[in-house]
């Protein structure tokens, strides 16, 4: 399966103002409400468009799909999904549950689903995570290679009933219902269709809270929705999503009351994290790895010597200091590609890295001068500044790099200042080296750590690297029925992964989080994402 192509879309339509709200601002106000740190979203909240974190977080808050992911353990329960039948595991027939319905009061039916999928898998409509509907049959005349569309609707998806519908794939794929739980499979009202720019000034969902008001680099307001017909009805009033450009910013804000809620605390607060907050601060294990990827489009770093280079830069990079001295251990050096979430029987291989991960300087420098040389004589590691405590660890990994190879300029740090515009230069395809990869899991599942990142066109394939071993691995994981079998060859296409080092494994991330007074019963889920409904406030 191929991915989706790089998605074009109106400038105007990411700087949504909507009307501001008369309602609480920072450390939570308005009774029942709370304060969250949070980001501007790079793309407008469509669910087939958005697959990074911040946009993701207001969706998961105002939409409800077929399937939802444990906030505890992540595994995939039936939400709107009554049931998911299928005698061969390609052709899956889908009954949703009676009575549900959008904030607007629309009923959520089977052609709210049939519907949004076929807007998200089009061509002409350049959604970012149109890749995920790649299985469905007649995906390649909605979204060819090459070439324009030559039908608008996905042939294998047909409605049968006001609430089923069939699902046939172009192949077996025993797990795809467990996809099912992703914000791009969301349904979505015909409001969405006939007025479109509307809908994307206020988007309307189907979740337990709704969209108030939004003004970009300030503040999005969202409200529990009194109507939402769902087991997992929000516990508070709503929630205010501040923004944020600098992560200790937040933090401080956090300390002095203007704030209730961080859920990333700077790498420089860490050691004083649990002191700070007595008792209000969260480190769970969260599906979350740090690579440091590279631009394959760039002849430079694709030769064939550039595999000891790149190996080379792996063994140079001391992960058992950083995580230890700059994250106090809410990291664990990588040895895979996935994360240990998974577990062993989801695919998790731990180990599977071997030497090429394990610190060894005189190594390193061996391997780089036998591959060559760095390109052009230095790496620059490419990293957004607004978030996540990037410049402490690219500047520890680029300390590493410098004494392995014994040349004080060899690695330098290259700040972005937002993750929007690092968002951006990766779809243009002009990183001047390594940048930063992390991945947060979209579902709990070993194929969703490879096939987005490795496959060749695959939706976050950034430096577009490209393997026809590693694809067929792939194809043939997805094809097979029986899910033991699939982990296996799935695991046998990560082994191709390590021999070319497509990318340098850093660390499994824990979710880390600290909150206020004003809270209670608050989460992270294993995506690292707070379980915004279930927090009390008061």
């Amino acid at each position: 399966m191929r991915g989706a192509r790089p998605v074009r879309w109106a400038a105007g339509a990411a700087a949504v103002v909507l009307a501001a709200a008369a309602c609480g601002g920072g450390g939570g106000t308005t009774p029942g409400v709370f304060s969250a740190s949070w980001g501007d979203p790079q793309n407008p909240l469509e669910p087939a468009n958005t697959n990074e974190v911040q946009g993701g977080k207001v969706l998961d808050m105002i939409f409800r799909g077929l399937k939802r992911y444990n906030p505890r353990t992540a595994a995939p329960e039936n939400m709107l999904a009554e049931r998911i039948d299928t005698s061969d595991a390609r052709n899956f027939t889908i009954t949703v549950k009676d009575g549900r319905r959008f904030s607007n009061g629309e009923p959520v039916t089977a052609r709210s689903f049939v519907d949004a999928w076929n807007y998200g898998a089009s061509l002409k409509n350049n959604q970012k995570n149109a890749y995920f509907f790649g299985y469905i049959e007649g995906y390649d005349k909605v979204h060819p290679e090459t070439g324009t569309q030559s039908a608008d609707t996905l042939s294998g998806l047909r409605v049968t009933g006001p609430r089923t519908f069939t699902v046939r794939l172009n192949q077996k794929f025993s797990t795809f219902p467990d996809t099912l739980g992703y914000v791009a499979f969301s349904p979505l009202p015909r409001a969405f269709f006939d007025h479109h720019e509307d809908w994307l000034r206020k988007p309307v969902g189907n979740g337990p809270y709704r969209i108030v008001s939004y003004t970009r680099g300030f503040k999005m307001a969202l409200r529990r929705w009194g109507g939402y017909q769902g087991p997992d009805k929000a516990r508070n009033k709503g929630v205010d999503l501040q923004v944020y450009t600098d992560s200790n910013t937040a933090y401080t804000d956090l300390l002095a009351g203007n704030l209730d809620l961080v859920d990333d605390v700077p790498a420089t607060q860490l050691k004083f994290a649990r002191k700070d907050l007595d008792g209000r601060y969260i480190n769970t294990p969260a599906g979350i790895i740090q690579t440091l990827a590279f631009p394959f489009y760039d002849r430079s770093w694709n030769s064939p010597r550039m595999r000891k280079v790149r190996t080379g830069l792996s063994m140079a990079i001391d992960r058992d200091l950083i995580t230890r001295t700059i994250f106090r251990r809410t990291r664990t050096p990588a040895s895979d590609w996935t994360s240990p979430v998974l577990g062993a029987a989801g695919g998790f291989q731990a180990g599977l890295c071997a030497a090429a991960c394990v610190h060894d300087p005189r190594r390193a420098k061996q391997l780089v001068r036998e591959g060559g040389g760095l390109p052009g004589g230095q790496v620059r590691i490419t990293y957004n500044a607004d978030t996540g405590s990037h410049k402490q660890w690219v500047d520890a990994v680029c300390n590493s790099i410098n004494n392995a190879l014994g040349d004080d300029t060899a690695c330098v740090g290259n700040p972005v200042g937002t993750f929007a515009d690092f968002r951006n230069q990766l779809g243009r395809h002009s990183m001047p080296g390594p940048f930063r990869a992390g991945w947060q899991m979209d579902y709990p599942l070993i194929q969703n750590f490879l096939q987005p990142l490795y496959y060749s066109g695959g939706s976050s394939n950034d430096g577009q690297w490209s393997n026809k071993d590693f694809d067929r691995l792939v194809d043939q994981a997805n094809a097979e029925s029986d899910r033991a079998k699939a982990v296996r060859l799935f695991q046998r296409a990560e082994g191709v992964v390590r021999d070319h080092m497509a990318a340098i494994p850093l660390w499994y991330q824990n979710g880390s989080a600290g909150y206020s007074h004003r809270l209670s019963h608050v989460a992270l889920t294993p995506f690292s994402v707070p379980v915004y409904d279930e927090i009390k406030v008061g």
